[in-house]
């Protein structure tokens, strides 16, 4: 193994895994710290944590593991995944996590780059865009968990640090991968954040990055990475997987809420409303059963618009309401698994993490693409496929075309 990749949600492991598996690199996606020693032929490691929004110090313990296992196995260089949009707060959990993995590898001079342009996240004079609007003027700025009102990523992250915090402009990308390390200071502690606006920048910033120990970014900053390694592009083989499916969505970002209206109009639909969980006037057994009982593959959806949202969290707590919706989700996820539901697509990275804990996976198989950034997945040794959706991700159809791939074979 000779990259390994910490991501700090579960959808963004498999986004970042799917790049690399593109790339020709033979990518596994670990659920947890795995006990055992990876396969001989596992190019990429890519363990996936919960660790976005659990407090800082857990966060760092659970990501120093990580980064001991993935070196055990003689990986050269580790990549820190975190969400596109920065998905944090003032406590964390980008800049103590990044610091201590610096810390723990030696690195100075930690380049950061969160840019997805395939998925309209681009970084220009330090700012973070969400297509053509600032990330403080996107639906980001509602996240429940993670509310994102500053869109200048060099003061976000500077409120998460005790580094200095840097920035490369798009004029110094542009001038090749020497000026982008020039930014590095020969001395002390820094992290660099580096515009990108198009997949040529995140090359530029491949090759500027081969030597580094340790990188902080989205999917998009290993576009370069595969063939710092020797790797060449490559299609996946993929086999479906017919018979029961389910979509389990409990994002409540503005693509999912529009992804979840439009399959609504074609397929059987309940909510999953954060008062009838904390009230247990839901089941799982009841849901589980209504599910099997539809003739077409139905949804099952807690997404909601923001003050909805803010109205549970006040009732209830934003962490108490969020816990809830989880619980439900995993343990709804293994019952239908149990039940013999062969493919689930499931929107949301906390929900996402929720399923994949109800189910008890171990390791993930990258399968093809589904929409940029969410590839079809297996559970290895199981009768099982996935697609594990980031909120923002995928277009209107996503639901109906992700079903449409897990179930085709090619």
């Amino acid at each position: 193994m000779n990259l390994g990749v910490i991501a700090d949600d579960f959808t963004g492991a498999s986004d970042i895994a799917l790049m690399l598996s593109e790339g020709g690199m033979t990518a596994a996606q670990y659920v947890g710290v795995p006990d055992v020693p990876a396969l001989a032929s596992v190019d990429a490691g890519i363990i996936s944590l919960k660790s976005r929004t659990i407090p800082a110090a857990e966060a760092v313990a659970q990501s120093l593991r990580a980064c001991d296992w993935l070196t055990a196995q003689g990986c050269k260089q580790i990549v820190f995944k975190i969400c596109s949009t920065f998905d944090s707060t003032d406590e964390g959990n980008i800049g103590p996590v990044a610091e201590a993995l610096a810390d723990r590898l030696g690195e100075t001079c930690v380049i950061v780059c969160p840019a997805f342009p395939e998925n309209g996240r681009t970084i220009y004079q330090g700012h973070l865009f969400v297509a053509d609007r600032l990330l403080s003027e996107s639906g980001m700025r509602h996240h429940p968990l993670t509310p994102m009102g500053d869109p200048d990523i060099r003061r976000v992250l500077a409120r998460q640090t005790s580094w200095a915090v840097g920035h490369v402009s798009l004029d110094h990308v542009a001038d090749g991968p020497a000026a982008i390390n020039l930014a590095c200071p020969a001395d002390g502690k820094s992290m660099v954040i580096v515009d990108a606006i198009r997949n040529d920048d995140l090359a530029t910033i491949g090759r500027a990055i081969a030597a580094r120990k340790l990188l902080v970014g989205g999917s998009g900053i290993a576009l370069g990475l595969p063939k710092n390694f020797g790797h060449a592009p490559a299609a996946a083989n993929w086999t479906g997987h017919s018979g029961n499916a389910v979509v389990l969505s409990g994002s409540c970002s503005m693509a999912t809420r529009a992804q979840v209206a439009r399959y609504k109009a074609i397929a059987p639909s309940r909510e999953l409303t954060v008062d009838d969980i904390m009230a247990k006037t839901l089941s799982v057994q009841e849901i589980a059963g209504w599910v099997l009982r539809q003739d077409a593959s139905p949804l099952l959806y807690s997404s909601a618009d923001p003050e909805v949202v803010g109205a549970a969290q006040q009732k209830h707590g934003r962490e108490k309401s969020a816990a809830a919706i989880e619980e439900f989700f995993s343990d709804l996820a293994a019952s239908l698994f149990n039940a013999g539901v062969s493919r689930m697509v499931v929107a949301g990275g906390e929900t996402s993490g929720a399923v994949v804990s109800g189910l008890g996976a171990n390791t993930l198989d990258i399968g093809p693409k589904i929409a940029p950034g969410v590839p079809a997945l297996k559970v290895s040794g199981q009768p099982l496929a996935l697609a594990l959706k980031s909120g923002n991700f995928g277009g209107p159809n996503f639901f109906s075309e992700a079903l449409s791939v897990l179930e085709t074979s090619r």
